[in-house]
């Protein structure tokens, strides 16, 4: 985006070591010199084991017209432009809201336990037929991805759709004070992070957080939900939906469809989870104009990212990766879902979830539980997990199954032991990396 150097300084606690502030320059940011691109401004982070600082030479050398710094004493004279800041992702973080003033979108911030990047992806495809919509890149969504969402929007955006991640209270509270959210959504509040925050209660508190900076005239909206209802501080509207307002969800392979307000929508997703993701959707977009048949035709347009529900046929098996995330809630969601809409012969691939602290061993235990409802132990279903914690979901279960300690032992079970034609579920949290199951079936 193109602005002065004066812009830059007014509004920010900047000061200008070099350069002419009256130049004019397309501003863009980076804060990784490997991907500077010639013309850039670098910005250097400052965190507990690195120190952005040390690079300032590289990034000049790769093309770099300027940069900011916290040490005046870091001086490299074949830079255009230098300006000092008291703390570099400050600054970038009010640049980032002086663009979204500037621009002025209308802005919907959305956090959850799960569910987050669903719910941003689903709302854009929606919001896209009758606006001009940017998003929250993949989920790139603590501070510095915020920052580059407002960088990278074009300037002729109406509607920007910020994601919001968190790990601890005041996170989210911090986001959305730059932000300013015209709407603000809460997918869920679940076990995502306890062993950080402690209880479900402290989740909450953080998540409601999206609502402090949300402006007055806006609109709030989440689950009905006894933890949200009860915690959230925001004086102006807040809508509410629940699966309990909607009849007839008819959950196919590939399809869900339901009524909810007198009208039928169409997924080509399935799972009641996908249900209550969409009506959160519905009521932003019938908040935002747009029209029914429009929000049904965005809906049925909504297509899963990368490892969310991916679909595909390796050697003689179907696979459903949805390893991206997990938790308790997620988990449960995808194994109910998985089970209702597809036929024997079926494998359950599931790994280990993270940070769910010193109940850790208990919340895999419960999925064991879970599943055992679910399954017959004369059943067509597979069981296989992977990982330490993971293996107390079979031993919980009383199911039969393998526990494996790595996914390449998995994958090899997985070709020299199951049936032609089995669809295969993957479910586990980001840190399992379970793609190295599905790449090791196809070298196998």
């Amino acid at each position: 985006m193109q602005f002065s150097i004066r812009e830059v300084i007014e509004n920010t606690n900047a000061a200008l070591l070099k350069g002419d502030i009256e130049a004019e320059v397309k501003f863009n940011i980076s804060t990784d010199t490997r991907k500077i691109q010639k013309g850039d401004f670098y910005l250097p982070l400052r965190g507990e084991n690195y120190d952005g600082h040390c690079f300032i030479d590289n990034a000049i050398k790769e093309g770099a017209i300027g940069y900011f710094t916290q040490d005046k004493t870091k001086i490299n004279n074949d830079a255009e432009f230098i300006i000092y800041v008291e703390n570099s992702l400050v600054e970038y973080l009010k640049l980032a809201n002086y663009i979204r003033r500037k621009i002025n979108p209308k802005v919907v911030a959305i956090t959850g336990s799960s569910g987050k990047t669903t719910v941003k992806e689903m709302l854009f495809s929606v919001l896209n037929t009758t606006y001009k919509t940017y998003k929250t890149f993949l989920n790139h969504n603590n501070e510095i991805g915020l920052c580059e969402t407002f960088f990278n929007m074009p300037i002729d955006t109406e509607f920007q759709i910020v994601e919001m991640g968190m790990r601890n209270l005041g996170e989210i509270e911090l986001l959305s004070n730059y932000a300013n959210p015209d709407m603000g959504i809460i997918t869920n509040v679940g076990t995502a992070h306890v062993e950080l925050l402690g209880n479900i209660k402290n989740i909450a508190i953080a998540k409601c957080e999206i609502a402090s900076h949300l402006k007055k005239e806006g609109t709030f909206i989440a689950p009905r939900c006894k933890n949200i209802e009860e915690t959230v501080k925001f004086e102006g509207e807040k809508i509410y939906t629940s699966l309990e307002d909607c009849k007839n969800i008819k959950i196919e392979k590939n399809k869900t469809a339901f009524e909810y307000k007198d009208e039928t929508f169409e997924l080509t997703v399935e799972g009641e989870h996908n249900v209550s993701n969409a009506l959160l959707v519905i009521e932003a977009t019938k908040k935002a104009g747009v029209t029914i048949e429009n929000i049904k035709k965005g809906l049925l347009n909504f297509k899963p990212i990368e490892k969310r529900w991916e679909i595909s046929r390796i050697k003689d098996f179907n696979f459903i990766n949805d390893s991206y995330n997990a938790n308790p809630e997620s988990m449960k969601a995808a194994i109910k879902t998985f089970l209702s809409v597809n036929k024997p012969p079926v494998a359950l691939v599931l790994g280990d979830m993270g940070e769910l602290g010193k109940d850790s061993i208990m919340y895999h235990k419960e999925i064991g539980e879970f599943l055992s409802s679910y399954c017959k132990k004369d059943s067509d279903v597979t069981i296989l997990t992977v990982g330490e914690l993971a293996k107390f979901i079979l031993k919980a279960s009383l199911l039969e199954g393998k526990s494996f300690k790595t996914n390449v032992d998995c994958a090899k079970y997985i070709v020299q032991n199951l049936k032609p034609d089995t669809t295969i579920l993957l479910k586990a949290s980001r840190f399992m990396k379970f793609e190295e199951i599905i790449e090791t079936v196809k070298i196998l």
